[in-house]
């Protein structure tokens, strides 16, 4: 990328529990999991650590993947992204995008399983993994 699409985008997978977060370099080219923010429904201090991850690097945009079902159909967990994402927004000065999911965190949980890690280790792991995922997928569709 090049010219105005230059610059560092951060990818998000929320969860119920937990947000993988994901950083990709100033060319748009490789995606590398930055962080699991525990949720904060309640008083959103998730949103605000995301939100200084965004000031710290930088960011010129964010993805968040959008759960979907293998059918294309949005459900519960869809909701919480779009409201996730809206929350979001009310902190940042860049824009959101969303970017379909499906399957992010079965291939995630997969690598990690197959990397040998297990447990609570692998789940704090799958997050940013799917993350990865997330803004890897949006970043080659753009290429």
């Amino acid at each position: 990328m090049t010219g105005p699409d230059r610059g560092r985008r951060l990818g998000i997978d929320v969860g119920a529990v937990r947000v993988g977060v994901a950083l990709s370099d100033p060319d748009g080219v490789l995606a590398t999991p930055l962080a699991t923010v525990a949720r904060d429904v309640g008083h959103g201090t998730d949103l605000d650590t995301i939100a200084g991850f965004v000031a710290e690097h930088e960011v010129v945009g964010v993805v968040v993947g959008l759960p979907r079902t293998l059918a294309g159909r949005e459900g519960p967990a869809a909701d919480a992204a779009r409201a996730f994402a809206e929350a979001l927004a009310g902190r940042l000065e860049v824009p959101i995008e969303f970017s379909d999911e499906r399957l992010t965190t079965v291939v995630a949980t997969r690598q990690m399983r197959e990397s040998g890690r297990k447990g609570r280790r692998q789940r704090a792991v799958v997050d940013q993994v799917a993350a990865v995922a997330i803004l890897q997928g949006w970043l080659d569709a753009r290429r």
